[in-house]
């Protein structure tokens, strides 16, 4: 019985071969007839290709299938129940199964990008920013294959723009000239961070004048993966159809987790500042401020980044990093809320930035203001609804009744 059923697979899938391989070989003749008409006409030339490589690659997958059928031939005589399994587990919709999934996960994000700053109320300006859209091809380094890794930072300067612009200048070269770039990106960022800290306190004990501190987010994009780096309280925002999602966190006194790493480092808070001195409790620089990166576990103050890896998905839209005096008046989801209004008008990405610290300086930052904003898509974001809390109301229906009343005098 068994021995009947496999037969009987293999004559029909022979019978297939046959066909498929007639139809190729009209097909090739229909194309050699149209390859004449269609100089004049390339949209022909392609569709030819395309359903001529689709015929031959049937053609193949049949002709495979036959040849596995032909090898297993020989065994039928001893062919059982349990070993004929095999045979019959070729199954065409796994694969196409497979195709689809491949399909479905295949974006790949346009890359555009804007940037603004603005001195705000302050009468010196310590923001930095920085777009690199081929980090090694910036950096004359290009061994690591086809794919682009792309850089974007904002170094919030403090006590001076030294620090600020060291890194800016530094921190991409370091990562680019790591050994393990860009195989092993998280390791290299983190790595570069705190080697990049170290040569900026090599260079202010040889020029003193340069004494400060910066916190630094960069956001690198490989493909469809992002990986967000931050030490301080600048912010990174991804939109995912009208969500904000906070790719960072705040690195300030205030926060539980850093409180106790501070603690336990032997530094303090105090009202608000660590060890009562910096607003920040990770940051590069400061290396002038006594007690803050001092004694055998380095102080309390650390350059090492927070990371947040993600695979970018078709939903998401853009990404906002921002220096703090955009979140000192802006709260996430209203950036994202601003943004998406802004492109959807104009769908330029430069623009919505000055937008976005024009309407801050409206709100009344007093800080210095730097956005750079990385759009996924050539197109502009699309108009959805995002749910919001819904809010309940605690009061009686006697208690309502009386608000009427009081407010219709």
């Amino acid at each position: 019985m068994v021995y009947t059923q496999v037969a009987q697979k293999v004559k029909r899938k022979r019978e297939t071969v046959h066909l498929l391989t007639q139809n190729k070989e009209k097909m090739c003749v229909q194309g050699a007839e149209q390859g004449t008409e269609g100089m004049e006409n390339p949209k022909n030339d392609e569709e030819i290709s395309v359903k001529t490589s689709s015929l031959h690659s049937q053609v193949d997958f049949a002709t495979a299938q036959n040849e596995n059928c032909d090898k297993n031939s020989s065994a039928f005589d001893n062919v059982s129940l349990k070993n004929s399994a095999p045979l019959e587990s070729i199954c065409e919709d796994a694969a196409i199964t497979d195709r689809k999934h491949i399909v479905l996960n295949n974006f790949l994000p346009a890359l555009r990008s804007g940037e603004w700053s603005d001195y705000g109320g302050r009468p010196d300006m310590e923001d930095t920013h920085i777009c690199i859209p081929d980090l090694a091809m910036n950096f004359g380094n290009s061994i690591h294959g086809d794919e682009a890794v792309s850089f974007y930072g904002v170094f919030d300067g403090h006590g001076g723009k030294g620090a600020a612009e060291f890194v800016r200048d530094h921190l991409p070269r370091i990562i680019v000239e790591d050994a393990d770039f860009p195989l092993k990106l998280e390791k290299v960022v983190t790595r570069s961070f705190v080697e990049t800290d170290t040569a900026f306190a090599r260079s202010c004990s040889i020029e003193s004048t340069l004494s400060s501190g910066t916190t630094a987010l960069t956001a690198m994009i490989f493909g469809r993966s992002l990986l967000v780096a931050n030490a301080g309280d600048c912010r990174a925002v991804l939109s995912r159809r009208g969500e904000a999602i906070e790719m960072s966190k705040d690195h300030r006194p205030c926060c539980v987790n850093e409180r106790a790493r501070i603690e336990s480092l032997g530094g303090f808070i105090d009202d608000g500042y660590l060890n009562g001195q910096l607003g920040v409790t990770r940051a590069l620089g400061n290396w002038h401020i006594k007690g803050l990166k001092e004694g055998g576990n380095g102080g309390p103050l650390i350059a090492e980044p927070e990371l947040k890896l993600m695979t970018l998905m078709k939903d998401d839209e853009f990404l906002i990093i921002g220096s703090d005096g955009i979140w000192d008046v802006f709260r996430s989801q209203n950036a994202v809320d601003f943004a998406r209004r802004r492109l959807q008008e104009d769908n330029n990405v430069k623009s919505c930035c000055r937008d976005i610290v024009n309407e801050a300086k409206k709100r009344g930052a007093t800080d210095n203001l730097t956005v750079v904003m990385v759009c996924f898509h050539s197109e502009p974001p699309p108009s959805v609804v995002v749910q919001r809390p819904r809010v309940r109301r605690c009061i009686s229906a006697e208690g309502l009744q009386n608000l009427k009343f009081l407010l219709q005098g």
